[in-house]
């Protein structure tokens, strides 16, 4: 019961209650489907059946820039779908990845042989392509020539394994920094952000890659379980003869010492992402960008230097990344969260860890970016003890009756994360 893992945590349960009463509509306005036609209502069925904690940010975008994101969105995971589905033999596999960005001018084309749990985006695919070329025409180029790229950079990968710690930096980019160059150059499109966010591709590239290193490092054991491997050969190398061999419990110290240094090298890319949101201006683009961050960084410090990567799943509470997306709404409140989390790994990083001096300069960096403009106490909201004492009995007394009848919002389902 997601009360109970915040008991110890207050604020979280006060939150969660928030949230459950309709705090949600202030981060996530509930959309007008009705006046959309049935396509694109479509689409965004398939938005929310798709994506885990996506899809409630995207919903929340202003204006045409909703649709545009949207859009985007399926159209990546239609090309991510093919790419993870492991039943296409290579041959066939790495032409369509190559030419998936075409695929977009062509009205009718379709795929229905895959066994991908998100097949359906590939099985109707005219009514995602429809819809795209039904945007304004500054979408469609960026949409279609960040499916390329990435299309290209999927099938470079599919025939050789992450090695170098710089590979790994290609992979991600090619994954998800493309992600954030494209999603940029949408918000300078659609006039509610500068040009400056659109060009600077290094920023957004640092967005994307932050968020993907974050997954790849929590999902080790998930990953090997099924043969994947995303962990870089020259990281792990230095610690196992395989990758697989760091789950085994005589291996602890090797294998913390492992994800202490990729852990470190994610982190790199905080000071990078603190410098991209704080050029944004619309708010909904910066609850957009924001929220994926701060749960990321939450994520990595629930990761840093825990043996419980290698033994199963680790996640952030729920009443946790409630909190943390109710709070990151503007930029002193993202510096707190960011400061608070830096802080923690801070605290936890050991004497004998080989990182140990890289850990600390970048983690001081942050401290640096963050603590000079913004103030733990700031992350309180000025509540009393004796209001959030209050909130939590009512919380507690009110939590199960209304989980049985308030419903859940849509897109919360798997907040823990990313």
């Amino acid at each position: 019961m997601d009360i109970v893992k915040s008991l110890g945590h207050p604020e979280e349960i006060f939150n969660l209650f928030k949230f459950k009463m309709g705090g949600c509509r202030t981060v996530m306005p509930k959309l007008d489907y009705e006046s959309m036609s049935e396509s694109l209502r479509t689409c965004y069925l398939y938005l929310n059946q798709t994506s885990r904690s996506f899809a409630a940010v995207i919903q929340a975008l202003d204006g045409e820039l909703r649709h545009a994101v949207c859009i985007f969105y399926l159209v990546l995971r239609a090309l991510d779908t093919v790419e993870d589905d492991m039943t296409i033999p290579l041959e066939k596999k790495v032409p369509m990845l190559n030419d998936f960005h075409t695929y977009l001018y062509q009205a009718n084309w379709c795929f229905t042989e895959s066994h991908e749990k998100d097949r359906q985006v590939l099985e109707d695919f005219p009514t995602i392509s429809l819809e795209f070329r039904n945007l304004g025409q500054a979408y469609q180029d960026v949409i279609s020539d960040i499916c390329h790229r990435m299309g290209v950079g999927m099938a470079e990968f599919l025939e050789k394994k992450v090695g170098s710690m710089k590979e790994w930096d290609q992979y991600c980019h090619y994954v998800a920094g493309l992600v954030g160059i494209g999603l940029s150059q949408l918000f300078s499109a659609s006039q509610l952000e500068d040009p400056e966010v659109g060009k600077d591709t290094e920023l957004a590239n640092s967005m994307g890659l932050f968020l993907q290193k974050t997954n790849i490092i929590r999902d080790y054991l998930e990953d090997i379980q099924v043969a994947r491997a995303f962990w870089p050969q020259e990281a792990w190398s230095q610690f196992a003869c395989r990758l697989e061999d760091l789950a085994e419990p005589d291996q602890l110290t090797s294998a913390l010492s492992c994800l202490n240094l990729l852990v470190t090298d994610a982190l790199r890319h905080v000071p990078d992402v603190i410098t991209y949101l704080a050029r944004l201006r619309n708010q909904s683009v910066f609850n957009f960008c924001a929220i994926p961050q701060v749960m990321a960084i939450a994520t990595l410090s629930a990761c840093y230097n825990n043996p419980q990567v290698f033994q199963g799943v680790v996640k952030i509470r729920k009443g946790q990344a409630v909190t943390l997306m109710m709070q990151a709404t503007n930029m002193g409140a993202v510096q707190s969260i960011m400061a608070q989390y830096s802080q923690e790994m801070l605290q936890r990083v050991s004497l004998t860890d080989p990182s140990r001096d890289k850990t600390l300069f970048i983690l001081g960096v942050i401290q640096e970016r963050t603590l000079s403009q913004a103030t733990l106490a700031s992350r309180t909201a000025h509540l009393s003890p004796m209001y959030l004492s209050a909130a939590m009995i009512l919380a507690a007394l009110s939590w199960q009756y209304l989980s049985t009848t308030a419903g859940q919002p849509p897109g919360t389902a798997d907040m823990q994360g990313h």
